[in-house]
């Protein structure tokens, strides 16, 4: 993979943002900027995670800013994990290749992602994408000051999940190695299916729309990278489900509107038209909405049934984290770890 063209290649393919006045533009920047120091503050004090680390600004960034630092993230994280090129004089013209499908995968995002944490990147830094919060916000008509802090609820979470947890970034990196390092032919050759794989995706969205479609990696996959593969779902899952739990559960007296936040995103994730839901099948997004949900039921069972300080053990070592099943079963991962 040459992450330098799926970034050229990004910039080139990316939408322009919504269009606002200037000022209201770098009102924006700096409510966001000052705004990621106040929501870890929260988040530290709901979750009892953090307390004594820095408290660091976030960098507020345009959709171009986000690809570029989404593709050095990525670079960082794949980096020995495969070979920069494929042996023999077509591995530099098949790095490049799919350099430019990974940069029609990273402009597709680049209108979507609202925030992100990303721990590889720069020694770990906390991104928000201005003008996609103000076109998410617009669309919604939701107050714009309790939508970017619920957004920074969300990703300040993240941020404190790889700070507070001395193990996390390493563990997720080696999970990534090792899914890398099994990728076997059919994997490697994957994008030849693709057509194969929107229609499959497509007829599994007509016709089992209540579970939802199957992202791409889970049609290519062989037995080996199942079990790392649920190992990385499983962990994802609880991330990005617990900062869901956490932003909505500092409450109204944060984000006064959280309710109807919550209600409208929510419709709003399940949206798009035909074409958009099958490549978003087709990229894994579906599945990422999914983890949402299920992510942030697992963490409330958990919180419900033993408090905070009891999910907090989740965080103790790789081997208290949930496995695939138990994520889908919470009461027996409380089994398991907290007999």
């Amino acid at each position: 993979m040459d992450w330098s063209v799926a970034a050229s290649t990004a910039q080139r393919l990316i939408r322009s943002g919504p269009t606002v006045p200037r000022a209201e533009a770098d009102a924006v920047v700096r409510e966001l900027r000052d705004m990621t120091g106040a929501a870890e503050l929260h988040v530290r004090e709901l979750t009892g995670l953090g307390h004594g680390l820095p408290l660091l600004e976030g960098q507020v960034v345009d959709r171009h800013g986000w690809v570029r630092a989404a593709s050095e993230g990525l670079a960082l994280l794949t980096e020995g994990a495969m070979p920069a090129t494929m042996p023999g004089p077509l591995g530099g013209v098949l790095a490049g290749t799919a350099g430019v499908q990974a940069g029609m995968v990273l402009a597709f995002l680049s209108s979507r992602v609202l925030g992100q944490y990303d721990p590889f990147g720069g020694g770990g830094r906390l991104l928000l994408v201005a003008p996609n919060i103000v076109a998410a916000r617009q669309a919604m008509d939701v107050p714009a000051s309790d939508f970017s802090m619920w957004v920074c609820l969300h990703e300040g979470t993240h941020r404190l999940q790889f700070t507070a947890v001395p193990w996390l970034r390493d563990y997720f990196s080696s999970q990534v190695g090792q899914l890398l390092s099994v990728m076997d032919d059919t994997a490697v050759g994957a994008f030849n299916r693709i057509p194969e794989m929107v229609r499959s995706a497509r007829d599994r969205l007509k016709s089992v729309p209540t579970e939802g479609p199957t992202a791409l990696m889970e049609l290519i996959q062989s037995p080996e990278q199942r079990a790392v593969l649920d190992r990385l779902v499983a962990l994802s899952t609880l991330l990005e489900g617990h900062a869901d739990h956490v932003m909505d559960a500092v409450g109204p007296v944060v984000v006064p509107s959280v309710t109807t936040l919550r209600s409208r995103f929510t419709a709003r994730r399940k949206g798009g038209g035909v074409l958009d839901r099958v490549l978003r099948a087709v990229l894994g997004v579906e599945a990422k909405i999914r983890q949402y949900a299920e992510g942030a039921a697992f963490t409330r069972h958990v919180v419900d049934a033993v408090g905070m300080p009891g999910f907090n053990t989740v965080w103790t070592s790789p081997e208290t984290l949930p496995s695939r099943a138990e994520i889908a079963d919470p009461a027996a991962w409380l089994r398991r770890v907290q007999p």
